[in-house]
């Protein structure tokens, strides 16, 4: 059945810090994906969530290093992330915070409705706590006693009197879900990974807590707040109305895509569906776990000192290029390292000597010599359009396969096709007006079709081909020869 609604959500960025090109990664790919169905659907049938995740013990330390009240704190770092974001023309239809006025009435009436289905409970939790995941650990996921994302910060053992979430009620239910719905958690392997986790037990978990005060007040304690986990996870549902906005919920949950690091899997695979399962709401539909970005061979990290945030290298290359380089090179779902060097690289061979000189080279032939009329019945060439209409259905196929480095090989296929066309006819020696106009709108349908294919990957890019061309009356006239990647 064909996709009448597409909503895509992000993971919701801590800050305790202002988002780096890991972080970024995982944005653009979310909004090729979202550009792509506005395409096929139409702006209004597409849903982009993203934002941040303000409240936690992390982010209140973070606060206090800073000296800063932690509002004051956490406005500041949420203003810089939507500020990266924007670099690179992400196109969310709503920034979330977990600081916002209608998440907190929504975080509450979930942890309701939980409550009322019997599944919290006060008890006393002591046990191994990660304040870089945020997270609560058993001895034997520990390596060397150290978390294995976070192996830089001590294990915390916690002794505290929290409300606990029958999370190991819903162990059969979770392991049904995944078993019986493939789709659900993408790449298989790391289903697989939640399959093993789950089948070895669940065990309920402590959602509150009161050793510090940073977070939403859990409805009538107000010496408890929620743990981070329970309250963030609810964006979901604050982004789309769950209660201020009826018609907008109805419409677009269940979400067709929560994308976002294994890092965040357990939480999304399994805590998350067993909160919607016991608070009576449908489950989404995909959970698309991206791979991480080490650089030069080292993780992204503060303490090594190797941030580089998107407005680093958009500055220096334009947002376009830096997007081609995070999606063309790399796959979705695996770990991959990346370098300047490698972007300087792609720039100059796929972008300026590729795309770049392919545009340049056709719209010149044409403007440089007015007896030419580019019409649109000159496109009598079946093998052209024979391949565009291959081409299309490959991207069309690649990006719904979450294949985005293998759709954008397949638009570069078809600059090269139409590069060796106009190469093997020599469309420049051609002194046949006639002939040379219609080899010449076939090299210019294969350029908008280029354009086309790259509105969600490189939109300015897009823009920029578009608009050098004017159609009127099945006639084609260049109004400008730009260049699309100057030299760097």
């Amino acid at each position: 059945m064909p996709k009448k609604k597409f909503f895509i959500t992000t993971a919701i960025d801590y800050v305790n810090d202002t988002i780096h090109l890991g972080h970024a990664f995982q944005k653009v790919i979310a909004d090729v994906l979202a550009r792509f169905y506005r395409l096929k659907l139409g702006d209004s049938n597409v849903f982009f969530l993203t934002g941040t995740d303000e409240h936690g013990q992390k982010v209140e330390k973070a606060a206090q290093n800073a000296q800063i009240p932690v509002k004051d704190y956490v406005d500041k770092i949420a203003q810089s992330d939507k500020l990266q974001q924007n670099a690179l023309n992400i196109s969310y239809n709503r920034f979330i915070r977990t600081t916002d006025k209608d998440h907190l009435k929504v975080a509450q009436e979930i942890w309701q409705r939980v409550n009322k289905n019997g599944d919290i409970y006060l008890g006393e939790f002591s046990g191994l706590y990660c304040s870089g995941c945020e997270a609560y650990y058993s001895e034997d996921e520990l390596i060397n006693g150290r978390c294995p994302l976070h192996p830089n910060l001590k294990i915390q053992k916690i002794v505290e009197k929290n409300f606990f979430f029958r999370w190991s009620k819903y162990q059969d239910f979770l392991i049904k879900n995944l078993e019986e719905n493939p789709n659900f958690v993408f790449p298989e392997s790391r289903r697989n990974e939640m399959l093993a986790f789950a089948k070895k037990g669940i065990h309920d978990i402590p959602i509150s807590r009161t050793s510090f005060q940073w977070g939403i007040p859990v409805p009538n304690e107000s010496n408890h707040v929620m743990y981070v986990w329970f309250d963030a996870l609810t964006n979901y549902l604050t982004g789309v109305g769950f209660l201020e906005n009826s018609d907008l919920f109805n419409k677009f949950w269940p979400a067709d895509i929560h994308i976002l690091g294994k890092d965040n899997l357990r939480w999304h695979a399994l805590l998350w569906p067993a909160m919607l399962k016991s608070a009576g709401i449908e489950l989404p539909k995909t959970i698309l776990v991206n791979g991480f970005l080490t650089l030069n061979g080292q993780k992204i990290s503060k303490s090594i000192g190797n941030i580089i945030r998107p407005t680093d290298w958009v500055e220096k290359y334009g947002a376009d290029a830096v997007r081609f380089y995070l999606l063309r090179h790399r796959t979705v779902i695996e770990d991959s390292d990346i370098s300047e060097e490698k972007l300087k690289s792609a720039y100059k061979a796929d972008l300026a000597h590729g795309l770049g000189n392919y545009n340049s080279r056709v719209l010149t032939l044409i403007a440089r010599d007015p007896k030419i009329q580019i019409h649109l019945d000159d496109l009598n060439e079946k093998l052209i359009q024979e391949k565009v209409k291959e081409i299309k259905n490959t991207v069309d196929r690649k990006i719904e396969e979450f294949k985005l480095n293998e759709a954008l090989a397949a638009i570069w296929e078809l600059i090269s096709f139409g590069d060796k066309y106009l190469n093997e006819n020599e469309v420049w020696k051609i002194s046949n007006i006639t002939e040379k106009s219609q080899k010449l709108a076939n090299l210019i349908y294969v350029l908008l079709n280029v354009a086309e294919l790259l509105k969600p990957f490189l939109p300015q890019t897009s823009e920029k081909i578009l608009s050098q061309i004017e159609t009127k009356n099945d006639k084609y006239t260049i109004k400008k020869i730009e260049t699309l990647f100057p030299k760097i």
